[in-house]
Formats: C-alpha cells, structure tokens, sequence
C-alpha cells in the first residue's frame, strides 16, 4: 500500500468533481432562469401558449438547449405552476402568518392577495387562465394546478377556522361558506376588473370583504381586524 499515491488519486478525484458540481449549479440557475422566463410568458399567454422556441429566443438558447433542462413542455408547464405557487406563497401567505391567529390574519391574507391581484390584472393570472385551459383536460398539469389551488384555499380556510376558535367569528358561522365568500371575491375582481375593465372593481372586492366580516363576525371582533 502506497499512502502517497492513494493521496495523489484523491486529489485527482477531487479535481474531477469540481468542475462537474460548478456545471451542475450553473445548469440549476439556467434552469430556473428559464422557468422565471416562463412564468413571466405564461402570465401574458397562458400554459398553453408557452412555447420552446420563443423560450428560447428569449433566452438567447437553442430549443434543444431549453428542452434538454425539462425533458417535455409538460414539465416546462408544471414547473412554471410550481415557480409560480412559491412565488405566491412568498407574497401572500408567509407575510400573513406573521400577523396574530383571528381575523387579523384572515384580513393579511385578503390584503396581500388583493396587492398581488392589483399586480395580475395588468399580467394576468397562471391559476385563473389555467383553470379555463385545464378544467377538463386530466393529467400532470391539471393535478399541478389544482394541487397548488387547494393548498392556497386550505390555508385559508384554516385562518378562518382559528378565527372562529379565537371567538371572531359567530358561533353559526360556516367557516366552509365564510372561506368560499373570500375566494369568490377574488374570482370576481379578475373578471369584473381584467376582463370588463369595470372602474372601481378593487373598491368593490375591498366592501365586499367588509360584508363578510360584518355578517359573520363577532361585534367589536372587526375593529380588531382593521
């Protein structure tokens, strides 16, 4: 056994792996520059409209280049969803949970959504436009959608759970109902506002939140909220 040739052919490993871990994170940030890249078409065209050759113009990259880091547009299309649902979680649900349990978090989630919205209805919205493109469509991208909206709309139900627990909310209250009210506020601002071009839809969407909590709410539990 030869202690310094056993050295010598570690180093020699080490040197090989080197090289291959920097190509392997360049290849990662590649690969999430391109998603970024998608996110931001697929906002403006929908999953459908996404395609690999004007992925690729926009990257400055060959299609084979963009294909190679996805394997098929269908896994472009979810990592696109999953990019997206992140980035909504970083905006809307994070920030909220910050904020004491009650309806001092049900009102952070409708805030931050309502920023975020202000924002997609100049953009466009990846989980309203794929709800039309993929609503009878099954498969991976339909299962990635609804996963990331029924997570979204789990948590906050969840908020309006614990806001009932914490006495905010009347006891007869339905916290399914209450949650479904919220969330179709939301439905109703991106077609009132993106697609009629309604004026004064986000003021709408904003009183009928204020609706809610005082139909549902405990007397004095709004104050708290605001």
């Amino acid at each position: 056994m030869s202690l310094p040739a056993f050295s010598e052919d570690s180093n020699t490993l080490a040197e090989a792996e080197r090289p291959s871990g920097r190509a392997m994170l360049k290849g990662q940030q590649t690969k999430q520059a391109i998603v970024q890249a998608a996110v931001s078409m697929g906002t403006q065209v929908g999953l459908e409209g996404l395609s690999i050759g004007h992925l690729a113009e926009r990257m400055h990259m060959s299609k084979s280049g963009v294909f190679a880091h996805f394997g098929s547009r269908e896994e472009l299309q979810i990592s696109v969803i999953r990019e997206y649902f992140a980035s909504f979680e970083q905006e809307v649900f994070y920030p909220a949970m910050k904020t004491p349990q009650g309806l001092p978090r049900v009102r952070a989630l409708f805030d931050n959504w309502m920023k975020r919205v202000a924002v997609e209805l100049q953009s466009g919205c990846i989980f309203i436009s794929g709800a039309v493109e993929f609503d009878d469509r099954p498969g991976p991208v339909r299962d990635a959608l609804v996963h990331s909206v029924q997570t979204w709309l789990q948590a906050l139900y969840r908020a309006v759970v614990l806001a009932k627990q914490c006495g905010h909310l009347t006891s007869d209250a339905d916290e399914q109902q209450v949650a479904f009210e919220i969330h179709a506020l939301i439905l109703a601002l991106h077609y009132e506002a993106r697609f009629l071009k309604n004026p004064g839809s986000l003021a709408r969407a904003n009183r009928g939140f204020d609706d809610i909590l005082a139909r549902y709410g405990v007397s004095g539990a709004t104050q708290i909220s605001s």
